[in-house]
């Protein structure tokens, strides 16, 4: 069997332009406080399911006695993220007196599922982490469509922005349980301090901090660029704030090319930070076998000499700071990605759960992951967003979390939502090739804007084409 993915069916307001989110997102992040807080405790353990229904003490929906049946879910989470989805799925089984089994899952996950699906084994829900993903699974016919029960809880509890996101031909496939805003910077407090610098809020400014903290003798900036997805990030918030919202659409669907000179001005502008000799922790090399979470870790441990001053992602970044004796709003802050542009950027992305068999159980599953129940568990442990606007906000465990929720739910239909993650998964998600490929390439080489243009170009060319 062949993955394809169509051409893109869905309307402009799945891409358009939305000042009013790069707005509320980073007056939120603005907001944050220095306060924080340790998680909480699961509130709902004990009496959940019973006999006589999966409707628990603080429950907001009933789910189905499933005794005796398998549920299986595919995610490619692994580390505390795995751990923590672990504990979503356990609620469920007390829930609903189902055995679900969590099946680990491969980048790019389509491939996976397609050899799953080849098989005659396709779990019950996959969690897909981009819009290309839902429309090939679709475009394959292996996905099912939501149910009634979940569709009442999406209508319930999602704004319209974020159901459509989870819908092809206009009608609704995924339900979008983990959100991320994208376009954060975290730091180690000690470092600003010793370095006497504050929170940059230009581009501009950023790389005079990064400077000044060179100086200190510390590397400015940790990089994870053994997952290029995080390099695929950096280059979506320059662009988006350099080139503006509606280039930003037109190269998310390839009405542009690659070859773009917006394009080039962005990789010139990356490439000044990743250029500059010092800057990344364990330089090109050293960022090519450093992973997310430990390009994390590092930011926050060794104490005045840590390996790296900043590190770039979202509010995910909050569950490997949870990891190391750094407590988020003291010893770790944030700040919005820079302005390169006129304003800061806000690049969202998020997770969906997607039913990929006829079953009671799936369907049950994705009218609990559509609740503020499953969002609830996740929320209290940390490192999590939920499009959920009827979570509520005292899940979070500190007031940097909640702020960023907060203004992700306040932003509403106007979603931005992460370029790579709307593209053909074999550009925009798959190790080792298309997009992925050539921003690890650039990091080793980032003179050569021309050249990584170029790749880029002639494997969007082909990707789209497919």
């Amino acid at each position: 069997m062949r993955s394809t993915l169509r051409s893109t069916r869905r309307t402009p307001q799945h891409r358009r332009t939305s000042a009013r989110i790069a707005a509320a997102l980073v007056a939120g992040t603005l907001a944050l406080t220095a306060t924080a807080c340790g998680g909480g405790d699961d509130k709902d353990d004990g009496e959940t399911g019973g006999k006589t229904g999966g409707k628990g003490t603080g429950a907001t929906v009933e789910l189905p006695r499933l005794e005796g049946q398998n549920v299986s879910v595919a995610a490619v989470w692994g580390g505390s993220e795995r751990k923590v989805f672990l504990k979503v799925l356990d609620e469920f089984e007390k829930r609903t007196g189902a055995e679900v089994s969590f099946v680990p899952a491969q980048d790019p996950i389509i491939s996976f599922l397609e050899s799953k699906v080849a098989g005659g084994e396709p779990p019950d829900v996959a969690m897909l982490p981009q819009v290309g993903a839902i429309e090939q699974a679709v475009a394959n016919k292996w996905a099912k469509p939501v149910g009634a029960e979940a569709q009442k809880q999406l209508e319930k509890n999602y704004a319209k922005g974020w159901q459509d996101l989870g819908a092809v031909d206009g009608k609704q496939y995924g339900v979008y349980f983990k959100a991320a805003n994208k376009s954060l910077v975290w730091y180690n407090t000690r470092v600003f301090e010793n370095a006497g610098v504050s929170e940059p809020k230009t581009w501009g400014d950023f790389m005079k901090t990064a400077q000044t903290i060179y100086d200190s003798g510390v590397p400015p900036v940790s990089v994870a660029g053994a997952e290029a997805w995080t390099l695929t990030d950096w280059f979506e918030n320059i662009y988006l704030s350099q080139a503006g919202p509606e280039k930003y659409d037109r190269l998310a669907q390839h009405k542009i090319k690659w070859t773009d000179p917006s394009v080039k001005e962005a990789l010139t502008t990356l490439g000044e930070l990743f250029g500059k000799k010092g800057f990344v922790a364990g330089g090109a090399d050293g960022a090519l076998q450093t992973e997310f979470p430990a390009s994390v870790k590092q930011t926050f441990k060794g104490g005045d000499q840590p390996k790296a001053g900043m590190v770039f992602e979202g509010d995910m970044v909050s569950l490997p700071i949870s990891e190391t004796k750094a407590k988020v709003g003291t010893d770790a802050k944030v700040f919005p990605f820079p302005a390169v542009g006129d304003e800061s950027p806000a690049v969202v992305a998020g997770d969906a759960a997607v039913a990929l068999k006829d079953s009671k159980g799936a369907q049950a599953l994705l009218t609990y992951l559509a609740s503020p129940d499953a969002a609830r568990i996740w929320a209290e442990a940390g490192g999590f967003l939920s499009p959920n606007k009827n979570l509520d906000m005292g899940a979070y465990p500190n007031d940097v979390q909640r702020n960023i929720a907060k203004a992700l739910i306040k932003a509403g239909d106007d979603i931005r939502f992460d370029m790579s993650d709307q593209a053909p998964q074999s550009f925009g998600g798959t190790p080792g090739k298309g997009e992925w490929k050539a921003l690890q390439d650039f990091l080793k080489n980032p003179k050569d804007v021309e050249g990584t243009q170029k790749t880029l170009e002639t494997a969007a060319a082909k990707a789209y084409k497919d």
